[in-house]
């Protein structure tokens, strides 16, 4: 079965072993738009819309949990969640990858002259597109959760790892290649994230989960969501 969490509406597809489709459902979901520019998720409703279509898809088709062989997970990238790691509750809407209230952060890191090296680490541009930013934001701007962040009281995920962290009950904190390589803050050459970045945006290590391939045992769903554990066994950004 394939979750499908795009930036408008979840998506669930089951298949058979020759690759054909037998059931898929999707919903749309509400986007929040606070201020010009800005662009939220609500992280619950992500969570909570997903499984919604995954259930009905294996209703659909008239499956059971038990005649699903795997999940595999592919998201929308860079929106950043943050959530608190005892109770599992988002500290702020997820941030969506379209959103640009981190453009000043940008400004900031351009004017230091850190274009190239970060573009030289990581690929990528200097741009509020990605999630490092994003974090820091919420780091600086939401009440309380710097200082929970630097006990290691909070995590950070892009959305496939949230969907993951609520599928094993909080029991796995992960991501691929293909989404940490869209933070800012991974560095692709030895395929972690890289201190000298997390530094410079002051985001402690501790909330960023580990980095692992994109087709890989993440861990197993808890039994309680589909009636037994079916492994989490692929998870691909696009």
């Amino acid at each position: 079965m394939a979750l499908d969490q795009g930036t408008t509406s979840s998506r669930a597809i089951t298949f058979n072993h020759s690759g054909t489709i037998v059931s898929n459902n999707s919903k749309e979901f509400k986007q929040i738009y606070p201020k010009p520019g800005w662009v939220e998720h609500d992280p619950m409703e992500i969570w909570s819309s997903q499984i919604e279509v995954a259930k009905n898809a294996l209703n659909k088709a008239g499956l059971k949990a038990v005649d699903i062989a795997a999940i595999g997970i592919t998201n929308q990238r860079e929106t950043t969640v943050v959530w608190d790691k005892k109770t599992g509750k988002p500290v702020y809407n997820a941030i969506v990858w379209q959103c640009r209230r981190t453009s000043p952060i940008c400004d900031q890191l351009k004017k230091k002259g850190l274009v190239k090296i970060i573009q030289k680490k990581t690929g990528l541009v200097v741009d509020a597109y990605f999630s490092g930013t994003k974090i820091k934001w919420i780091l600086d701007n939401v009440d309380g959760v710097r200082e929970k962040a630097q006990k290691g009281e909070v995590l950070f995920g892009t959305v496939d790892s949230w969907l993951i962290w609520n599928l094993t009950k909080g029991k796995t904190h992960v991501t691929d290649y293909t989404n940490a390589s869209r933070t800012m803050l991974f560095n692709i050459h030895n395929l972690d994230w890289d201190e000298e970045i997390l530094t410079e945006l002051d985001i402690p290590r501790e909330m960023l989960p580990k980095v692992l391939p994109s087709s890989h045992i993440y861990g197993n769903t808890d039994k309680e969501i589909f009636g037994r554990e079916i492994p989490i066994s692929g998870d691909a950004g696009d």
